[in-house]
């Protein structure tokens, strides 16, 4: 069974419009291009025609990985106003143990991505240790063996 994908409704709404445009006018504006450069002749040589093709693979790339993601979503509403606790589409400020410097992360998939803020995976070591956690709170990871602190400065919506 695929594993499921908590998507904000914000980066939900947004891969679904961006599938649409790759699959309406992004598909027809490729294959106009592959004509143009057909239309130059000899295909062995014509770099317009290959250049054509490769972004017809890239796009069609990016079509299947968004239906993929799309297909096992699962759309979580964020906290309003900032959250009691670390879920997906909060932002969470940690600091970890021996550092002073605060830093931020958007806890959701990859294409939660914001500008000014990194984002976390909920499965990864990190974000299996926040998620469910609370302001204040102090928990702790293993990466690679070694045994990493941290606490939960605060939480926000996203």
């Amino acid at each position: 069974m695929p594993e499921a994908h908590e998507l904000s409704r914000t980066a939900y709404d947004r891969l679904r419009s961006e599938l649409e445009a790759l699959t309406t006018e992004g598909r027809i504006d490729i294959a106009h291009k592959i004509e143009a450069a057909r239309a130059l002749g000899d295909l062995s040589e014509n770099g317009d025609y290959h250049a054509a093709k490769e972004q017809q693979g890239k796009m069609e790339a990016r079509i299947r990985q968004i239906s993929g993601l799309l297909a096992d979503a699962v759309v979580v509403d964020s906290p309003r106003g900032g959250g009691d606790t670390v879920a997906v589409g909060t932002i969470v400020h940690l600091r970890f143990e021996g550092d002073d410097e605060v830093e931020h992360f958007l806890v959701g998939s990859i294409e939660e991505h914001r500008e000014g803020v990194e984002v976390l995976s909920p499965g990864s070591p990190l974000g299996q240790a926040v998620m469910g956690a609370s302001s204040g709170e102090r928990r702790s990871y293993e990466v690679n063996g070694n045994r990493l602190g941290i606490e939960v400065v605060a939480i926000e919506a996203g």
